[in-house]
Formats: C-alpha cells, sequence, structure tokens
C-alpha cells in the first residue's frame, strides 16, 4: 500500500492498518478518521480490533479542551501520551457506541467548551508529538500525519488489533485481517520516508 492510497482510503471515510517497528511495539492499530467515523464503522472497530479505543489529537486542541495529560511522570516504555478520560456530558453511560459518536464529535467541534466534557470518562484522547513522527514514532503521531495529509480534521480513532486468542495479531493475521476485510496496511516506517522525501 502507498501512503497515496491510505490518504485517499482516509478521505473516503474507510479504515487503514498502521503497523509499527517490530522493534517498538510491533503492533496493528484500525485507523479512522474522526471526523469520517460512524456508529457503523465504531461498532465495527469494537468488534473487530477489540484493543483499547483512543482518539489521537494535537496539544492544541486538549489544550482548549483543558484536558491534561494522565500522569505526568511516565514510566510507560513508549511513553504513550494518555490524557484522562473524557465523555460528553450529553451522553448516558458513555460506553454505547451512539454515547462514543457523541464524545469523538464533541471533541473535534469548535465550539465544545471544556465544561460540556465529563472527567473521567471513556473515550481516551492521546496527545500526539508537536514534533509529529519527527518527535515520537508511534501510531498516534502516524495518524495524526495521515489525517493531515488527507485535509482532515487532525484527529483520529484506533484500536490495537487482537487475534481470536487475545494475542496482539502478528503480521500473518494482521495480511489476512486486511484481505478479509478490504482494510490496506502501512507501515510507519514507509509513512516516514514518505514525509521525509515529501519535505
Amino acid at each position: 500500500m502507498t501512503v497515496e492510497e491510505a490518504v485517499n482510503d482516509l478521505k473516503n471515510g474507510n479504515f487503514v492498518i498502521i503497523i509499527d517497528d517490530e522493534k517498538r511495539e510491533n503492533e496493528g492499530d484500525l485507523v479512522i478518521s474522526a471526523e469520517k467515523v460512524t456508529e457503523e464503522k465504531l461498532n465495527f472497530m469494537l468488534k473487530s480490533a477489540r484493543g483499547i479505543l483512543c482518539v489521537p489529537m494535537e496539544a492544541k486542541r486538549l489544550g482548549e479542551l483543558k484536558i491534561p495529560l494522565m500522569v505526568i511522570n511516565h514510566n510507560d516504555r513508549f511513553n504513550t501520551p494518555f490524557t484522562v478520560s473524557v465523555d460528553h456530558c450529553s451522553t448516558s453511560t458513555g460506553v454505547s457506541v451512539k454515547d462514543r459518536i457523541k464524545t469523538i464529535k464533541a471533541l473535534i467541534n469548535p465550539a465544545c467548551s471544556p465544561e460540556e466534557l465529563l472527567r473521567p470518562g471513556h473515550m481516551f484522547p492521546l496527545k500526539a508529538h508537536e514534533l509529529g513522527l519527527q518527535g515520537r514514532k508511534g501510531h498516534t503521531e502516524a495518524a495524526i500525519g495521515l489525517m493531515k495529509l488527507a485535509s482532515l480534521y487532525p484527529a483520529a480513532l484506533i484500536a490495537e488489533i487482537m487475534d481470536d486468542s487475545g494475542k496482539m495479531a502478528d503480521l500473518s493475521y494482521l495480511g489476512d485481517f486486511s484481505k478479509r476485510h478490504g482494510i490496506r496496511l502501512l507501515s510507519v516506517n514507509d509513512l516516514c520516508s514518505y514525509l521525509k522525501k515529501k519535505g
């Protein structure tokens, strides 16, 4: 899969699978635009990927919403930039697909104020590094980078793909998953190389 194909898929409201380096997390994440996600597609993510559903976002927007990092002093070896979890105030339990969509759409709505978000909640924003993939080569930064290339709102939905036994999916499983669902694969390294050439 080329970066251009991934960008086109995201523009059309489809998923891509982002694979990071085998020396890092060695995981495949199912990714879709926060702007384009629907209840049907979110439900597919929850059923088929089965990892933690997160919302990569830019620091600026998280600052506007006054959503801080979950912890200040990380001891997570991948420095996963989890923030405090949130729900929109219009949700019931916050867990249903309908409720999660309300929260996602609120996070990317410029009219949404910090007071409209309940803390803690059931959606987990992730704070992308301000230097993007130059600062951190994670799924979070890759997702934001792709949204920008697609001229979409710089926020995404990501979830790790687990295999049927509950283990993290290996490349073989991810390849089968890709073919079965017609979702293309893209590596973080290929995206980094593309952005470097693009300047």
